[in-house]
């Protein structure tokens, strides 16, 4: 089937006993059993629930995997996977991630024991240089959060299985509809469905899936043990917003590269970071291992100063953490989704306090660019 087909029906089908279209919510904290020993599959909701099996059964069936498991959040999700490892391992990865899952890398795992050192995953020298013999898992986002580099999934995961490791990609930017990490090798896909997945800024939860049986039953235990799971509600919304993912996905592209397109010809405007670009550095990886380049854009103005202030003129654009909703917000990331990176680590990089970052909606790309021009103005 198709995506826009499995979106709507992977997973799912019809209440059984009632004909309902929608997957109800089951809103039950414990269920009913038949018999000492005896019960109908589920037996107490932090374990099971009818409403978030049919979630993970629909995003295993988006990322191609064997199954999925869901999380209260995205950092939720991460933590789960890093239960796969045990104190000594050594884990490689993206030198520009999400802040938040870097602050969960080194202010309570390396505590726990975990190493972890960080490089560029789109070079694959730097990647391999890093690796050592106690690496047990790679961490990668393509893109990357919020300087867009790219890097090759095929290759990497030769790389990290050269090492005896496995790779976990996170997809949140560009989703099973424009990437399949599965497809190109990765050993686990992940998302905070807070984004695009749930599509309408009104859910918070994570998800990973793999056909990895090993790594998922690790996952189911973590799950189960911690019980840090999405209730009903959540995953009935998740449910609820993926069913348009692939009539919005190519819409946010569509607006993103007009914003691309007027960022560029603006003077104010110092750089502009977007996979899309002819120019960008991965900008040929990205052809070949994604169906598209997203909905997310990057530029740097001349000043922090400036920045401020552009932040204050937006209409259209809010100024607002996360991002993947209908709705076009404006993140500054040294300051929001990045403060826990230290200033010496985001600007060695190349990651300036003038940065602002860009998650494209869904409206008139016409009425998000005179937004634009008239808050650079």
């Amino acid at each position: 089937m198709g995506i826009g087909t499995d979106a709507i029906h992977g997973g799912q089908s019809p209440d059984k006993e009632t004909g309902a279209i929608s997957v109800p919510i089951y809103q039950t904290s414990t269920y009913k059993q038949d018999a000492i020993g005896q019960h109908r599959g589920y037996e107490y909701a932090r374990t099971h629930n009818p409403t978030r099996a049919a979630w993970e059964r629909c995003l295993a069936v988006l990322e191609k995997a064997d199954e999925a498991v869901a999380f209260s959040s995205g950092l939720a999700t991460t933590s789960a996977i890093l239960k796969n490892l045990k104190a000594g391992d050594h884990v490689v990865a993206g030198n520009n991630m999400y802040g938040g899952t870097y602050r969960l890398f080194e202010q309570i795992y390396r505590r726990l024991g975990l190493e972890f050192d960080y490089v560029d995953t789109s070079d694959l020298d730097a990647l391999r240089e890093a690796m050592r013999p106690a690496t047990r898992m790679v961490f990668v986002e393509t893109p990357t959060n919020p300087l867009m580099n790219v890097s090759d999934i095929a290759a990497v995961a030769d790389l990290t299985h050269d090492q005896g490791a496995f790779l976990v990609v996170d997809n949140t930017f560009l989703t099973p509809f424009f990437q399949s990490p599965l497809e190109l090798g990765a050993d686990v896909v992940m998302h905070s469905t807070t984004k695009y997945l749930g599509g309408h800024a009104d859910v918070v939860g994570g998800i990973a899936a793999s056909r990895n049986a090993e790594i998922l039953e690790r996952l189911r235990f973590v799950q189960n043990a911690e019980g840090a799971v999405p209730g009903p509600q959540d995953c009935f919304l998740a449910l609820r917003g993926v069913k348009t993912l692939a009539v919005r996905m190519p819409r946010h592209e569509e607006n993103a590269r007009k914003v691309v397109e007027f960022l560029q010809s603006q003077n104010k405007v110092k750089r502009v970071f977007y996979p899309g670009l002819e120019t960008h550095s991965g900008y040929e990886i990205s052809r070949r291992q994604t169906r598209g380049a997203g909905g997310m854009v990057s530029f740097d103005l001349e000043s922090f100063g400036a920045a401020q202030e552009f932040a204050k003129r937006v209409r259209v654009f809010t100024l607002a953490e996360s991002l993947g909703g209908i709705e076009s917000l404006l993140c500054h990331p040294s300051s929001m989704t990045h403060a826990a990176v230290p200033k010496e680590e985001r600007e060695r990089i190349g990651f300036t306090d003038s940065l602002l970052r860009l998650s494209v909606g869904i409206e008139d790309a016409d009425d998000l660019v005179e937004d634009l021009r008239q808050a650079l103005a």
